[in-house]
């Protein structure tokens, strides 16, 4: 079946419109113009400001003019990863959809299904004639992948409405009133270059799930950089000089490859210490990354390398960064609280880099986690940085919108909804921060495997979420 064919059709219509338009983070400006086209398109007042976010406004449809009036918001951007053997520009190319059973998939790359199923479906309302909906202000931010530079630019007074309906969660039976706060955590440093002492491997990892490091950061799948780190480790005892480290990309994505070029001494007793760890860690990680490929080989090498005392300082500092879940929370079981993920290692010309997103739901215990990179990156000789900090989302159970979803949700599926606060880092947070009186809540269709080539969306689930949605605008709380 082609995915025109899937029902609800005005859903996957728009999905597809919008992933002809090239949209990575920070390089936004076609679908800004794009959904500020759709609007005007539709007669709506439309509106860019400053940083790009984009408004577009509609009235109450008859009978709901003393309804609470409402945002609903999603984001516009997507993050941008494909396999190596992949050949795709995200920058000029769509992306290339297919069914796949039960399931929209992307040939190879992203899906973007987060955000862009929030983003269709509000299309979907703003041009629809017979769905009810309260005063409705659909808000589309820009950048919220790489640091929500959108949703922070986003000024108090912009918005009228009192109700936000933020559409970017993963799981159709969740509905989510939190969420983590966050902060990049960048180390860094320039090591001058001697010369070659022993002979050169190239080491690589690849074929692990990856995944999003905040939704994802509790399933223990691997990190290609921390893997790499231990075989680097390994060479402490060879002399070992590193060359070049090319690992992960993305903050807020499970790193999946990462490749090294070193040069050791006394050889033969490094490749061999590699072999038996490689058995280890294939072992350790048979029933999670069924895929993972780990390769050393022989390489020719004229460049000059990090000094060995300066590799050490590296390789120390990556084994000693914390990855993966600090602490979970006591009050609310089964959320994590604090996570830490090592996403991109990257060392060039002995230039090192190692770029970090950390989570906390928790303010102080973010920091805390912060502040322990600092302590493992600064021992080291290496300097860092905070920055992109935002704050989490503090849950308001006893909102209005919150019982009402609660209530269609059972009404309609005839279950009970998980209301949950999550690891993901949402705007919500960010948009109360300035709008400290508005109701939020946040929902969506099933999507699997976000951030990663594997990201997938659920056909029923959209179907689902779909009816879902307007039994929740038609039942909006009238006004105070």
């Amino acid at each position: 079946m082609e995915y025109s064919q899937l029902e609800p059709k005005v859903i996957w219509k728009n999905f597809a419109a919008l992933n002809s338009v090239p949209r990575p983070s920070k390089k936004e400006e076609k679908v800004i113009q794009f959904i500020k086209e759709f609007g005007e398109n539709l007669g709506l007042p439309t509106t860019v400001d400053e940083v790009g976010n984009v408004i577009i406004t509609k009235p109450a449809t008859p009978g709901m003019e003393n309804r609470t009036p409402i945002v609903m918001q999603s984001h516009l951007d997507m993050v941008c990863q494909k396999n190596n053997d992949v050949d795709f520009d995200f920058e000029t190319q769509g992306i290339q959809m297919y069914v796949d059973g039960d399931w929209v998939r992307a040939k190879g790359t992203t899906l973007g299904a987060d955000n862009g199923l929030g983003v269709a479906t509000i299309m979907s309302i703003l041009e629809s004639n017979d769905i009810a909906h309260p005063e409705l202000e659909a808000l589309f931010t820009i950048d919220e992948e790489t640091g929500m530079t959108g949703a922070l630019a986003l000024k108090s007074g912009q918005l009228k409405g009192e109700i936000l309906l933020n559409l970017d969660t993963e799981e159709d039976d969740e509905i989510d009133i939190g969420c983590a706060g966050g902060v990049d955590v960048t180390a860094s440093a320039k090591f001058d270059l001697v010369e070659i002492k022993g002979e050169t491997f190239k080491i690589e990892i690849k074929g692990l799930q990856g995944g999003h490091s905040g939704m994802d950061i509790h399933k223990g799948f691997g990190n290609s950089n921390k893997l790499l780190g231990r075989f680097l480790f390994l060479g402490l005892e060879n002399q070992i000089q590193l060359i070049s480290i090319d690992g992960g990309s993305l903050r807020n994505a499970i790193p999946r490859e990462a490749k090294a070029i070193i040069s050791v001494e006394n050889s033969e007793d490094f490749v061999s210490k590699f072999e038996e760890l490689k058995s280890d860690i294939l072992e350790e990680f048979a029933s999670l990354e069924k895929d993972l490929v780990i390769n050393i080989e022989k390489t020719d090498n004229s460049e000059k390398v990090v000094s060995i005392e300066n590799s050490k300082k590296i390789i120390f500092a990556i084994n000693a960064a914390h990855n993966g879940v600090f602490r979970m929370s006591p009050d609310v079981e089964g959320l994590v609280e604090a996570s830490n993920n090592v996403a991109r290692v990257e060392l060039k010309n002995g230039d090192i880099k190692i770029l970090n997103l950390t989570r906390s739901s928790v303010e102080s215990t973010k920091w805390e986690v912060a502040n322990q990179l600092r302590s493992a990156f600064e021992s080291n000789g290496l300097k860092t940085e905070f920055g992109g900090s935002y704050p989490g989302w503090k849950p308001k159970p006893e909102a209005e919108i919150i019982k009402v979803m609660t209530e269609l949700y059972e009404s309609n599926f005839g279950e009970k909804p998980l209301v949950v606060a999550c690891h993901a880092g949402l705007e919500c947070g960010i948009i109360g921060a300035n709008y400290p009186k508005m109701e939020m809540v946040s929902y969506g269709p099933t999507i699997k495997g976000a951030h990663s080539p594997d990201e997938r969306a659920n056909i029923s689930s959209v179907q689902k979420f779909w009816t879902y949605t307007q039994d929740i605008l038609k039942n909006i709380p009238q006004k105070n």
